[in-house]
């Protein structure tokens, strides 16, 4: 576990989430854009073959469950602010601790959030015309709003979670229904279930659609920042996690049921825009609007988990001294990490301002699928370390389960490395230019009497 010398990072932050608030913010973070787009690259790739696109999105579903178990285990064995954080710090050091909290606060977590306001004003555009500025000046504004939200007072940025997941989830699940109900994707055309011989093209493009279904899935992590702050946490942490990501694989798979019976899977694989395509087909022209309208929220939502759970992260690595200590303060009003989570939101509006987060996440993202690698393999490290420990919560099947998880992250670096070696390099690069930074931390934080974890 953490170092005697270093100060746990969530002693100042009141234990306010609970269980539910758990499984919203794991529904709500991971549910942005993706699920209204994706599923039409998934069934191109598989060659508009109904059974191969829907096992892909269940097995990447089950895949993103089994690392949702192992980091329920670390994360009610030690429930504090940082979660993955932490987890690759107690097993690795701080070096490659610090290389992720940098990767997240410079890229990965702040380009989301800039996508995401940046994708906001994209479909407010089929409301109202919007001109450049005003664009630019509307997505500053949205981030502004989930910032406020955040510095104000985790019980109600969880509040607002909640009620944001609910509305586009229920709305999700309703929509979904309909368009089984209704369409005929499935009983006209002569639909293909399966392929009729197992080729070596399909099995490629299994492969691609998985690397992007996974992609899909992610930000199920974030909750585990938000450790810290959860009441009774040995017990409703892997509760929520594991909840949360379940719901999430029942909403992936109906919503793509739904977009094959209103527009059969030869349709849907070739739709630019598979919900908005669908929906039309239905219910008439008009419901494009609906669907406009619950993408928006669904955007908001997710940059709202994405502020209520990163800045954790950047409050836990000040608190190790490795990162700017205004960051370790907690607000004496408002018992939020108020100075992390502007700073973070501050980085990502001169990121969706300036338009280069398209370029940092394209060559960075990847690199976060090492991190989450690494925080699976911690949990060999906890055992080792403590094997008599009391566990509130043991992963199942261990140790397949975290296996199983670290070798899809894997696979997900190495398809990378593989496929676009320079971007993959680049991205590698970004990461290790935080290795001087870590060091210039680590040393001011030795001269001002700071003792970093791990050190």
């Amino acid at each position: 576990m953490s170092s005697p010398h270093a100060p746990d990072p969530g002693a100042s932050l009141p234990r306010t989430l609970t269980l539910r608030d758990l499984v919203l913010i794991v529904v709500g973070t991971v549910i942005g854009s993706g699920i209204f787009i994706v599923p039409a690259t998934v069934l191109a790739h598989t060659g508009g073959d109904i059974g191969p696109a829907l096992l892909v999105w269940l097995i990447a579903g089950v895949l993103s469950l089994l690392g949702a178990l192992t980091y329920g285990e670390m994360g009610a064995a030690n429930p504090s602010a940082g979660g993955l954080y932490t987890y690759i710090r107690d097993a690795f050091g701080p070096l490659p601790a610090f290389l992720f909290g940098w990767t997240m606060f410079f890229v990965i977590s702040s380009g989301s959030l800039a996508t995401l306001a940046v994708a906001f004003t994209g479909y407010l555009g089929e409301f109202t015309t919007l001109s450049r500025g005003v664009a630019r000046l509307i997505a500053v504004f949205m981030i502004a709003v989930v910032t406020a939200i955040n510095v104000l007072g985790t019980r109600k940025s969880a509040g607002v979670q909640g009620l944001t997941t609910i509305i586009k989830s229920v709305a999700i699940v309703l929509i979904s229904i309909v368009l089984v109900t209704r369409g005929t994707g499935f009983t006209t055309g002569d639909p293909q279930w399966w392929p009729a011989q197992l080729e070596p093209s399909l099995l490629s493009g299994v492969g691609l659609a998985m690397i992007g279904v996974l992609w899909a899935y992610e930000g199920w992590q974030y909750v585990t920042f938000s450790a810290g702050e959860t009441r009774d946490p040995r017990r409703t942490f892997p509760l929520g996690i594991t909840i949360g990501t379940t719901l999430l694989i029942g909403i992936y798979l109906l919503a793509n049921v739904g977009y094959i019976a209103a527009l059969g899977p030869e349709t849907a694989s070739q739709s630019e825009r598979i919900a908005a395509q669908s929906v039309t087909a239905i219910m008439g022209p008009a419901a494009g609007k609906v669907i406009a309208g619950i993408i928006l929220i669904s955007m908001f939502s997710a940059a709202n988990g994405l502020v209520l759970t990163a800045p954790r992260l950047y409050y836990s690595m000040a608190r190790d001294g490795l990162f700017f200590g205004k960051l370790a303060e907690v607000h004496p009003r408002f018992a939020t990490p108020a100075f992390a989570i502007v700073a973070g939101s501050a980085w990502a509006t001169l990121l969706a301002v300036s338009g280069t987060f398209e370029q940092l996440l394209t060559y960075v993202v990847f690199a976060g699928w090492i991190f989450y690698g690494l925080g699976a393999l911690a949990i060999f490290s906890y055992r080792r370390k403590a094997p008599t420990a009391a566990r509130p919560f043991s992963v199942p099947g261990y140790p397949v389960t975290p296996i199983l998880f670290v070798a899809s992250a894997a696979a997900i670096v190495g398809n990378t490395l593989m496929t676009q070696p320079g971007r993959a390099l680049i991205g590698i690069g970004a990461v290790a230019v935080g290795v001087p930074a870590y060091y210039f931390w680590r040393a001011k934080s030795r001269r001002s009497g700071v003792v970093a974890a791990r050190d």
